[in-house]
């Protein structure tokens, strides 16, 4: 019987079709090429962390500390010196000096697809330093998820013609934050799920599960290679709990849920305000160094010993657990830890506040251990303060119980502080220290993600020549298509767009001299033909939303135009077509 025929009568090339229809819907959304791509993330970012706490935490910290514990009056006069090195270069070298840390990963990954602009890395990586390692009440997780958020978004650059779309580069710019995160506290779990929880108040970004995972784990196993595996916190874990101690844990994390929402609002208040005020920024961080060193000044003076709540403060987590400390001075403690948080970074202190709303939970639970619970058990109920002002503080409440777990080894915690930071998560309501975390979109549209912008965009045109006089332009409209925004363009090239009220508002006078270029807005937001809808959705519904987004080559030249009543236009072609 010929090949061919055996073939046919058995239907093999049928069954072939089915095979390969199988896998492409098994392999429908390219997970593979995370295999590669994710662990050269989390080497790198666990690189940079591991250099980044050997200067801070070995080179800077422990003599300057020891320093200022033998002389007390030159803290004041360190930590302003350190905060004024930061302002400056924050000033100078970077092109937004309130635009760093934590809050611009997340920013990033809403407003931006998740483009960090590179050429401030270094400037914004030393004023971290500055901050924590000269006194700032902060930590090194700042610095350290800005590290990795940045180093996946530049990393999509260079391997972006490896298969990867647009929206490729938010899930590598969240999976270098987990990395960054994992390694700083060496703990791959923890790094894994505060990355996914870090967008939003009540969601996760799932998108990024598994490149997360792999890079965190990678960043992990990078930095306990040098620095090794022990946990960052020794606790000396309880074994066991009575109902008594979950009924505790849950009024503390009651009441730590009521101080961590008067906290996150004022802290949102104050940073709100020193944003706006127009002082030069080294001033505003200079005044903010001096009033951090007054705290931790206060507080030597009030309370003699090695306590001191300002800089990255690993050291007091096994000091505010050993006996002998009141519960006057651990609650002390706590106020003056968030106190000097406020000073550091309300005032634009490049770093974060995972470590200080952590201590202060921690000093917080032991002293309610103390003096409410009156439990033997101190460290449970220390790690349960913790859980629960991290949970209410960064709206992270499952980062929250895996951190503990993870930096303090004592897994026994878990439910304990499960409660309690699902009970002060409740209590805070939506407030949080971030001001760029959002509730996650109410509606997801699936068939978005499957159309491109070159399929939806306008290509009919309407553009303003960039060398036009804003007279010439004006005489050119024509009154029966008015256009509320207009692209301004110069041979072909994207300059930036233009409204028309923007135009109208040039003095009759000076529209014969003024050309479009002058006033067209150069950051006007532009996409790539490739991007899908819903990313193009994403940055038209964003706050002070743009009328539209410019469509353009890799070559920058203008191909279209995209508005959100094209992209619902799309979305109702595709339904009807079945995509």
């Amino acid at each position: 019987m010929p090949i061919g025929r055996f073939r046919n009568q058995f239907g093999w090339q049928k069954y072939r079709s089915l095979v390969r229809q199988d896998l492409k819907e098994t392999y429908s959304r390219d997970l593979h090429k995370w295999l590669v791509i994710a662990p050269v993330m989390g080497i790198i970012a666990g690189l940079l962390v591991t250099l980044i706490a050997e200067v801070i935490l070995k080179w800077m910290w422990p003599p300057i500390l020891q320093f200022c514990l033998i002389h007390p009056l030159w803290i004041v006069p360190v930590v302003t010196g350190g905060f004024t090195l930061a302002g400056l270069i924050m000033q100078y070298l970077t092109p937004d000096p309130n635009e760093h840390s934590t809050e611009e990963i997340i920013r990033a990954y809403h407003e931006k697809q998740g483009r960090v602009e590179m050429r401030a890395f270094f400037p914004k990586l030393l004023a971290a330093i500055a901050t924590v390692g000269l006194g700032g009440s902060a930590a090194l997780e700042g610095p350290s998820i800005y590290s990795g958020g940045a180093t996946g978004s530049w990393l999509w650059t260079k391997l972006r013609k490896v298969r990867l779309g647009t929206g490729d580069r938010r899930i590598m710019l969240i999976s270098g934050a987990a990395a960054g995160m994992a390694a700083v506290f060496r703990a791959p779990l923890t790094g894994l799920v505060f990355a996914l929880e870090m967008p939003y108040k009540d969601d996760l970004a799932h998108e990024a599960l598994l490149p997360s995972l792999i890079a965190s784990v990678v960043a992990y196993v990078t930095m306990v290679f040098f620095l090794g595996a022990k946990p960052l916190f020794d606790f000396h874990a309880s074994s066991t709990f009575s109902g008594k101690d979950l009924l505790w844990s849950a009024l503390l994390g009651m009441l730590i849920g009521l101080i961590a929402m008067t906290f996150d609002i004022t802290f949102r208040r104050a940073r709100t305000f020193m944003v706006r005020l127009k002082w030069p920024h080294w001033l505003k961080m200079a005044m903010g160094g001096a009033a951090t060193g007054i705290c931790g000044l206060a507080f030597l003076h009030i309370f003699k010993g090695p306590l001191v709540p300002i800089g990255p403060n690993y050291e007091a987590v096994p000091i505010i657990l050993q006996p002998g400390h009141s519960s006057i001075e651990l609650v002390a403690f706590g106020i003056f830890k968030l106190l000097a948080t406020l000073f550091s970074l309300g005032t634009g202190g490049v770093s974060a506040m995972f470590v200080p709303l952590f201590l202060t939970g921690g000093s917080f639970g032991a002293a309610f251990a103390q003096s409410v619970a009156h439990a033997p058990a101190v460290d449970l109920y220390a790690a349960v303060g913790m859980a629960a002002f991290i949970a209410a503080g960064y709206k992270t409440p499952l980062t929250a119980v895996v951190f503990v777990a993870e930096a303090t080894g004592g897994h026994s915690y878990i439910i304990p502080s499960l409660i309690g930071a699902a009970v002060a998560y409740a209590v805070s309501g939506e407030a949080s220290v971030s001001g760029d975390q959002r509730l996650h979109e109410d509606v997801k549209i699936e068939g978005l993600s499957s159309i491109s912008a070159g399929e939806a965009m306008q290509r009919e045109l309407s553009t303003a020549n960039a060398e036009w006089t804003v007279e010439e332009f004006l005489a050119r409209l024509d009154e029966r298509r008015l256009h509320t925004m207009y692209p301004v363009v110069h041979d072909g090239e994207v300059v930036g767009s233009v409204s028309l009220l923007a135009a109208r508002q040039v003095p009759e006078e000076r529209r014969s001299g003024t050309q479009m270029r002058s006033i067209a807005d150069s950051h006007a937001e532009r996409i790539p033909l490739d991007c899908n809808l819903m990313e193009a959705l994403r940055i038209l519904m964003q706050p002070a939303a743009p009328h539209m987004v410019m469509v353009t080559s890799e070559t920058g030249k203008l191909e279209g135009i995209l508005t959100k009543t094209d992209v619902l236009s799309a979305l109702s072609r595709g339904v009807s077509a079945g995509r």
